[in-house]
């Protein structure tokens, strides 16, 4: 199966991705949504990105990589950029759930619609090849971006954590979004 759109198309990771890798889990801006609070090292993401290719029904998880895709007008692609990677996270096939994160990397490829389809794409995947009822995800109140984007695929407000993020001195509450596949 090929999760591939129009723009862009998600991929698993190779080794090659580790420099990405190491960038992206590093830079402290996103610590906060992703829950991260210490660094990670070459080793760590040189093992993670070796055991990605287990199945998810053991990991639990699932990390693609968001590669930009330039055609020419006959189709054919000429260049492939990775701006960012969608994961699977909390995967409970038993009931049937997972959660989504999006990352596109950098600002200024934010905007164009890239998260929008990579989001399309991995909701097809979980309804359609995965058998999930639903997906969720958890985005800050204070993340409007976030919010249009996951509201846009259908996504509803089911929850509020209260003071669930502490960041930049600040506790920021977090809410819960739920996308329920309609039978």
């Amino acid at each position: 199966m090929q999760l591939v759109g129009q723009l862009i198309q998600l991929r698993a990771m190779e080794p090659e991705d580790i420099e990405l890798m190491y960038h992206w889990e590093n830079d402290g801006s996103v610590w906060s949504v992703s829950g991260t609070v210490t660094p990670f090292s070459r080793f760590t993401l040189e093992k993670f990105i070796a055991t990605a290719h287990d199945d998810i029904y053991t990991t639990k998880q699932l990390r693609l990589m968001i590669d930009l895709t330039e055609k020419n007008e006959e189709g054919e692609v000429l260049e492939v950029k990775s701006i960012g990677c969608i994961d699977l996270f909390e995967f409970d096939p038993h009931n049937q759930r997972a959660g989504i994160g999006v990352l596109i990397a950098d600002k200024a490829d934010r905007g164009h619609g890239y998260a929008a389809e990579a989001l399309q794409l991995m909701i097809d995947y979980c309804f359609d090849t995965l058998n999930l009822h639903q997906v969720y995800t958890n985005i800050t109140t204070d993340n409007e971006h976030s919010k249009a984007l996951f509201k846009k695929f259908g996504f509803e407000v089911t929850g509020l954590k209260q003071d669930w993020i502490f960041s930049r001195g600040r506790f920021v509450d977090e809410f819960t979004l739920q996308l329920i596949k309609k039978v």
